[in-house]
């Protein structure tokens, strides 16, 4: 008789845990679009010429905001015993892996929504996952099947024909004998391999640091390193309107909803969750972010993007069947997935 109990609990238990991924999904799916549609209402809002809600501003401020909730969320974490079982060579790898996730990525990807649509910046960052999939087979003699190979292939196709087509369309249009690519294409390639590599490191040297002293940690250098960038890049007149009130009472609401909240939802919905459904639900983040990007921003995907996205999206399907048959043949489930090991399974989450 106690076993009924047992089972209704363990049931509500899994179907709250994916009620959080899928929140998470929607969450980090939206992101790219609403840090767009902040930085086009501080346009709207300039102070003496400038726009308070740059990309700089939003990723430096998104920053802060994410630390000192993450500092809450996660303090009883930082004590004496948990730093002494992080050795140094795990502070050295949480540190890479900072720069590259928490500074470089961003910063590439934040610039990358100046310079293209945000279909494009969702798209073409699917790139990420193939490539995490071929340094794990290479570097990590991880397992995969037929279809996982398929699917990254036919993935990582769709993403270059989605650019192959625009650069074709717009010479045409332009009558250009030269091919060139985007800055804003280059860019978020360069933010998908970062975050592609920091996954990696991730993978092979972080799994025993717990997860208080991994996110705070990352946040504090990455906020770090990115502001001692710019300063160098651009100089001290770069931040003249970081304490603007209007900046703040935005970021607040967007550190609030997008970093923190979003990945509460995700890592709470880590815990009883299998790496198929972990998998499932964050094919659907390119979905997601197109939709956000309509509806948020009026969007509309071009021929080139809706090819090129059905292409993509086929991929993952495979890409999905592989996994799903990998863990039959394994006959487990993987519950209890660690946190930093998928922490970038679904790319880009705002900051």
């Amino acid at each position: 008789m106690m076993q009924i109990p047992s089972t209704i609990f363990n049931f509500v238990k899994r179907n709250f845990s994916k009620v959080y991924l899928w929140l998470a999904i929607l969450i980090f799916g939206a992101a790219n679009a609403i840090t767009r549609k902040l930085t086009e209402l501080g346009s709207e809002n300039l102070i003496d010429g400038r726009n308070p809600i740059s990309f700089c501003n939003v990723l430096f401020v998104g920053n802060i905001f994410a630390l000192l909730m993450l500092i809450l969320i996660y303090r009883r974490q930082w004590n004496t015993s948990n730093l002494r079982q992080v050795s140094w060579q795990n502070w050295m790898s949480l540190s890479v892996a900072a720069i590259l996730s928490g500074a470089l990525a961003p910063s590439l990807i934040f610039s990358a929504l100046s310079h293209t649509m945000v279909t494009n910046v969702v798209l073409i960052g699917r790139i990420e996952t193939p490539l995490i999939l071929a340094l794990s087979f290479l570097l990590l003699k991880e397992e995969v099947n037929i279809w996982i190979i398929s699917g990254a292939i036919i993935s990582l196709l769709g993403v270059a024909l989605t650019v192959f087509l625009q650069i074709l369309w717009e010479n045409m249009m332009s009558s250009s004998v030269f091919i060139t690519v985007g800055v804003g294409e280059i860019m978020v390639a360069g933010g998908a391999i970062a975050l592609a590599i920091s996954t990696i490191i991730s993978k092979t040297r972080l799994q025993q640091v717990p997860l208080g002293i991994f996110s705070v940690f990352r946040t504090a250098l990455a906020t770090v390193v990115f502001f001692c960038i710019v300063l160098y890049l651009y100089g001290n007149q770069h931040f003249m309107d970081v304490f603007s009130p209007f900046l703040w009472q935005w970021m607040l609401i967007y550190s609030a909803v997008i970093v923190v909240f979003g990945q509460l939802c995700w890592f709470t919905g880590l815990k009883n969750s299998s790496t198929s459904e972990v998998s499932l639900a964050s094919s659907f983040t390119p979905i997601t972010g197109i939709l956000a990007a309509y509806v948020f921003l009026n969007e509309v995907p071009t021929a080139a993007q809706y090819i090129g996205g059905i292409i993509i999206l086929f991929g993952i399907f495979l890409t999905q069947i592989g996994i799903w048959r990998q863990t039959a043949s394994n006959m487990t489930v993987h519950r209890g997935t660690s946190p930093e090991k998928m922490y970038e399974q679904c790319g880009f989450k705002g900051v």
